[in-house]
């Protein structure tokens, strides 16, 4: 039952922390962004205005699933060796930055082993990489608009070359009727 409990916090905090990424993210760049794991056939809700929606796609046989990265044995046994050496090589570590209740500034070093460790962790996470995806669908767009923009530029310069013609024509007009005598009508 321990187990399933621990699973469960695991899964709580994974999910706020993805939500406060997400959303930390979307007020920086003024961008709402839209995180969506899709199963199997379901389809993948469409962007709208500003947004930006990323869908990952996983098998059927994944929708009602634990998640991958949280499917782990948390026992001694299922522990690979080279971990258990680097545990102890932080055996009798103390002092300023040790993450060690022991010696002056010794509990200075556990928010930065918790950092590394956090950073390690998505690294070598095997689970879906939003950032990657969020990073094409930008890329997508911006190369839609710069398309877009020289679409625009080819139309402004048309109207400008026939209003020019037209210009250069009623000049040409206006030239010729007053070595006619005759006086244009405005």
């Amino acid at each position: 039952m321990r187990r399933l409990d621990r699973i469960a916090v695991l899964v709580a905090t994974l999910g706020a922390s993805l939500a406060m990424a997400g959303s930390a993210q979307a007020q920086s760049e003024g961008e709402r962004i839209n995180q969506v794991i899709v199963y199997g056939d379901d389809p993948c809700p469409k962007s709208e205005g500003g947004d930006i929606v990323i869908c990952a796609r996983k098998d059927e046989s994944e929708r009602y699933r634990i998640p991958e990265p949280l499917r782990g044995i948390d026992s001694p046994q299922s522990e690979a060796w080279n971990e258990k050496v680097l545990a102890y090589e932080t055996i009798g570590q103390t002092g300023t930055l040790s993450c060690s209740p022991v010696g002056a500034g010794g509990s200075t070093g556990c928010t930065q082993k918790l950092i590394n460790a956090a950073y390690a962790e998505r690294a070598n996470g095997s689970d879906v990489r939003f950032s990657e995806l969020i990073d094409a669908e930008r890329q997508r767009r911006l190369s839609q608009i710069d398309e877009e923009a020289a679409d625009e530029q080819a139309r402004v310069e048309a109207a400008e070359r026939e209003y020019f013609q037209k210009k250069a024509q009623e000049d040409v007009a206006k030239k010729m009727a007053e070595e006619a005598g005759e006086t244009p009508n405005d």
